[in-house]
This record gives C-alpha cells, sequence and structure tokens, in this order.
C-alpha cells in the first residue's frame, strides 16, 4: 500500500464565502480544497501555507488545525495514468483552518489545478466536488 500525506487550508471570507481551486482535466475538474502533497521533512502547516498560495495566489497564516482525515483508494479506483495505478493508496490529509494575510487571487498555472474562486455553502453543494470538501465545512463548523 502506497500513503500520501498531505495537508489542506479552510478559508472562508467575511460573508462565509470558501475559497476552492478546481482541479484540472485529469481529476475530473471537481473543486477541491486548498492544499496538497507534504514534500520529505516538510512542515505540514508550512506545506498548506505553500499550496495554498501555488492554487490561488494568496498568502496566507494557520489558525489551527481542525482535525485529520483518513481515506483509503483501493488500487482498481487509482487514476489509470498512475504509474502505481492498482496499489491501494491511503491519503491522511491534515486539515487546519488559515486566513488570508496578502496576494491576489490567481489561477495556478501548469499544475494540479486550473480554476480557483469563492463559493457561497449553497453553492458549494451544487459543485463537482471532492468529499474532503465536506469533511472540512463539518470540520470547520460550517455544515453538520
Amino acid at each position: 500500500m502506497d500513503i500520501r500525506i498531505a495537508a489542506y487550508a479552510v478559508i472562508t471570507d467575511e460573508t462565509g464565502r470558501m475559497l476552492l481551486p478546481r482541479l484540472t482535466a485529469e481529476f475530473d475538474h471537481r473543486w477541491a480544497l486548498p492544499g496538497g502533497g507534504i514534500d520529505p521533512g516538510e512542515d505540514p502547516a508550512n506545506a498548506a501555507v505553500r499550496e495554498v498560495f501555488e492554487e490561488s495566489g494568496y498568502h496566507v497564516e494557520i489558525d489551527e488545525l481542525l482535525g485529520i482525515d483518513n481515506l483509503v483508494v483501493p488500487g482498481e479506483k487509482r487514476l489509470k495514468k498512475s504509474k502505481r495505478a492498482g496499489i491501494p493508496l491511503q491519503n491522511l490529509r491534515i486539515v487546519y483552518r488559515a486566513h488570508i494575510t496578502g496576494g491576489q487571487l490567481t489561477a495556478e498555472a501548469e499544475g494540479s489545478t486550473d480554476d480557483v474562486a469563492w463559493f457561497t455553502q449553497p453553492e458549494i453543494d451544487s459543485l463537482k466536488r471532492v468529499e474532503l470538501i465536506d469533511t472540512a465545512r463539518r470540520l470547520a463548523g460550517l455544515i453538520r
């Protein structure tokens, strides 16, 4: 079994809208939380800050740890293009709350995401999205 450890951030504005990047076509253009894989030796909170900037153009500061989520993807459900297709993958996902300290909304160029936008909670409910969004919304007290 492979393991992937990643760090993500729940970022909301003063009106309660939530910042979400959109994954590329390879990932079926689903909306996701800003964040991603932790580099070897990298602090998880620093990884979340780095990933948020890469995917959104915003500088953020971590406020608190909201929780840790675990998801096991059976080997047959992994991306067919993956060199590791067929091997189960455990995703350990560390979720923080963060706030913006600077920067400008900018979609990532040539990365795993191709768009980024703010959404109200009702708008999120109608998006094609990864399940981690709803897990993070529950951890942040945004939904039940």
